[in-house]
């Protein structure tokens, strides 16, 4: 299985959609059609926590002034499938193994996974 999440809006992902070969994956832009709980339990399962699918430089996450208050994991969930903002992006499943994020790292991964 391989499926995109990404935001439309966000300069951030077009670049980094540019650098790979997504021809083969389901793209699916998160603002006009979120996430939806199957699809985040899928992530999760990928993942150690929600939080590493948690967007933590969203406007509403300081807006709600989230940093000051302990989210658990039920929280984080919830906060995902309620704003779209809330899930990190992009977001890459690609068969066993989802990355997030666009940190150089995670960017590195993506380009390696969709080289042909």
């Amino acid at each position: 299985m391989k499926k995109f999440y990404y935001l439309k809006t966000c300069d951030t992902c077009k670049k980094i959609m540019k650098q790979l070969d997504l021809s083969d994956f389901t793209l699916r832009e998160i603002k006009t059609d979120p996430i939806n709980e199957q699809e985040l339990i899928e992530l999760r399962n990928y993942v150690s926590s929600y939080e590493e699918l948690f967007n933590k430089r969203s406007r509403k996450y300081r807006e709600l002034n989230l940093k000051e208050k302990p989210l658990n994991e039920k929280e984080i969930k919830q906060l995902i499938l309620d704003e779209y903002t809330f899930l990190k992006r992009p977001v890459m499943l690609f068969e066993d193994n989802v990355m997030a994020g666009n940190s150089k790292k995670i960017v590195e991964q993506m380009v390696e996974k969709t080289k042909n």
